[in-house]
């Protein structure tokens, strides 16, 4: 396991919804998603965001600033195995998202099953109780996710300042 690159990295943001917007944390991890959603952009990293069910549970929430990113709609937990969940052939996967402990949680556990290596940022995870989001990233970290930050993550994909992105991304962590 190693730094993240460009060149082998993908986002995947899951469920960051409007039924979720109770959670105590919920503007916390929708506002980190949206930098790492930004910084994706920035550093043209392939991109997916799932939803589940969006009937019940309302589509992604508009502060995580979606444009032109494929949505996949599900209705099984994990978003790796929904129709249409593909990173392009990508090594590397930064998960994102809620709940830590269920739609993310078997995010992680089947992509570490297939191969990749998961990069989990805390900050921009969360559950509705606490428990679940500490169990959940203790977890996800025993099964091989690295557990890390947006920040760490998005200086990892950086490599360098001084650069155009360098300076682009800075501006999403201050």
């Amino acid at each position: 396991m190693g730094l993240l690159a460009r060149d082998r990295a993908a986002l995947v943001v899951v469920d960051v919804q409007e039924g979720f917007r109770s959670y105590a944390t919920f503007s916390e991890v929708a506002g980190a998603c949206a930098k790492l959603v930004q910084a994706a952009r920035v550093l043209e990293l392939p991109t997916l965001v799932s939803e589940q069910y969006p009937k019940g549970l309302g589509h992604t929430a508009p502060e995580v600033g979606l444009e032109d990113e494929p949505l996949i709609e599900k209705t099984v937990f994990s978003a790796a195995r929904a129709d249409g969940f593909d990173l392009g052939g990508r090594q590397q996967a930064i998960v994102c998202g809620i709940e830590a402990h269920v739609c993310v949680s078997q995010t992680v556990h089947d992509l570490l099953d297939k191969g990749l290596e998961v990069h989990v940022p805390a900050d921009a995870v969360g559950s509705r109780h606490e428990i679940d989001y500490e169990r959940a990233l203790e977890r996800m970290e025993r099964a091989g996710a690295i557990v890390s930050t947006v920040e760490a993550a998005l200086f990892e994909l950086l490599e360098r300042a001084g650069t155009p992105e360098f300076k682009a991304v800075q501006k999403l962590v201050v």
